[in-house]
């Protein structure tokens, strides 16, 4: 079973909002109590946070769904709903995240930083919240939000200031256990290093660390033997230490044909080229490996590459290597500093604009797009009527129903809100902008609208008249006064 796992695809669901309830305050002697709906809870984001006991992905490969709690309904007596639990990831230190499409959204380095994955869907206002000097006692509320929904990629990068590369089983491992506390596994073939070990190395006054990659070989620029894994890992880093085999028994191979085999793979990987490199010519304390070292050094050096013999094994020439390394983070860390940071703008919305489209298509329906009126259609109780009515007046409000007009919208026009499976589809009806004497009807319905939702059409409606004869045959036209209901029987027989 893996036990590092450096890239995975996180499905994040943030939870929904509660929806706001809808509530008329009774209490004795107060017939006019009014509304007193809470509000939905939000629900629950989905946050990344960068924990420093954390160093691998595979809490994320086993379980690759996550998902956020789900705000609670309100409650009335103006009570709001019980906000949702955020729910909280923790990362390595150098995560990369990245979307469906493999651009890159975030990039967490240190400890502590945070980034919201998903973010939890809003409340629902109850109607004590939708309440206002026309409308005093609305009879619906608003849905919560569903909450947002993302398809991440995350992917590791380690934060290391050196990175040591170089072929398999050329001594990485040894010299990084050599030059700091780390354990990294340890054997005489090649590609036992297939995780990336980080060690801190002291120097002086200065303090580093240093990433073991794993081996690479020809062709690891184009994937082979898991190179494009390996070389991401040395992206962050400031300086490369090549680490060559001195005591290498394969025939085809030297330290020099290694060194330029690795260079042509980092120049094909892109982005490497200009970072400072040292050479560490290891395995001095083997004979064969002392007289390559000697032989290759000026090679390398005529180059203009510093090249340092060292063997992990005996700790021969570690401590010039570790203070070169430590002058080199040092220069770094100074340039760094001068670099300003980037000021983060705030850019407000312009003036004039609308926040919506609406695009007339070919079929002969149009589309609006826009955050407010793909939110509020979700925020719509379509089961009652004033809620719907409700959101008529706020895309009226808006400008929605002038910009339909503009595009050659007609009455019964297909008119989709929103995007793909999600849209909301209805024949558009041109309406009026609701008045008082239009929120005098009865609660949770709407005036201007034709009432399915009371159990009847306006088209299914007869007319409910009384003949002449029947209205002869009421009581009020049988007695002298209309104003008594006793009729008297005897009178009505004598006329008969």
């Amino acid at each position: 079973m893996a036990t590092f796992v450096d890239r995975v695809t996180l499905h994040a669901s943030a939870g929904s909002g509660g929806d706001g309830c809808v509530s008329i305050h009774r209490e004795k002697f107060k017939p006019l109590g009014g509304p007193d709906g809470g509000n939905g809870g939000r629900g629950g984001d989905v946050i990344l946070i960068v924990d420093q006991d954390t160093t691998t992905l595979l809490d994320f490969h086993h379980s690759p769904h996550r998902r956020g709690t789900n705000g609670s309904l309100g409650y009335g007596d103006y009570c709001n709903g019980k906000e949702g639990k955020d729910l909280t990831l923790h990362v390595p230190n150098g995560t990369v995240v990245k979307d469906a499409t493999g651009t890159v959204i975030a990039d967490l380095v240190g400890f502590g930083t945070r980034f919201i994955a998903a973010q939890g869907g809003k409340g629902g206002l109850g109607n004590a919240g939708l309440a206002s000097s026309k409308r005093r006692a609305p009879g619906f509320a608003l849905k919560g939000e569903p909450g947002e929904e993302r398809t991440l990629i995350l992917e590791l990068k380690s934060v290391a200031d050196i990175g040591l590369i170089g072929f398999p089983s050329a001594g990485k491992s040894s010299l990084i256990a050599s030059i700091s506390s780390a354990k990294p596994k340890i054997a005489d073939y090649p590609f036992t290093t297939l995780a990336p070990n980080l060690g801190v190395v002291q120097a002086g006054d200065t303090r580093f660390t240093v990433a073991d990659v794993p081996g690479l070989i020809p062709g690891a620029s184009e994937g082979k033997g898991l190179g494009l894994e390996f070389l991401r890992h040395v992206e962050r880093c400031a300086a490369l230490v090549h680490v060559l085999d001195c005591g290498t028994l394969e025939t085809d191979r030297d330290p020099v044909k290694d060194f330029d085999i690795i260079e042509e793979e980092l120049s094909h990987y892109g982005g490497l080229s200009e970072r400072p490199r040292l050479i560490a010519l290891n395995k001095v304390d083997l004979p064969d490996g002392k007289a390559m070292a000697d032989m290759v050094q000026p090679i390398l050096e005529a180059r203009g590459y510093q090249v340092y013999q060292i063997s992990a094994a005996s700790h021969i020439g570690l401590t010039e290597l570790n203070y070169a390394m430590a002058r080199i983070i040092q220069e770094a860390r100074k340039a760094e500093a001068l670099v300003e940071k980037a000021r983060i703008v705030l850019r407000p919305v312009a003036v004039g604009n609308s926040g919506f489209t609406v695009t007339a298509n070919k079929d002969g329906s149009f589309t609006v797009i826009g955050d407010k009126p793909v939110r509020w259609v979700k925020q719509t109780d379509f089961g009652n009527a004033e809620a719907i009515g409700y959101l008529a007046d706020r895309l009226a409000t808006l400008g929605v129903e002038k910009e339909l007009f503009k595009k050659g919208a007609k009455a019964k026009d297909e008119v989709r809100i929103g995007e793909g499976d999600n849209a909301v589809i209805f024949d558009w009806e041109p309406s009026i902008e609701a008045g008082a004497e239009l929120l005098a009807g009865p609660r949770g319905g709407d005036l201007r609208l034709e009432s399915p939702w009371a159990g009847r059409y306006t088209e299914d409606l007869v007319d409910d008249l009384l003949s002449d004869d029947e209205i002869a045959m009421q009581w009020e036209y049988n007695i002298e006064n209309p104003r008594d209901p006793r009729v008297v029987v005897e009178a009505i027989s004598e006329e008969k």
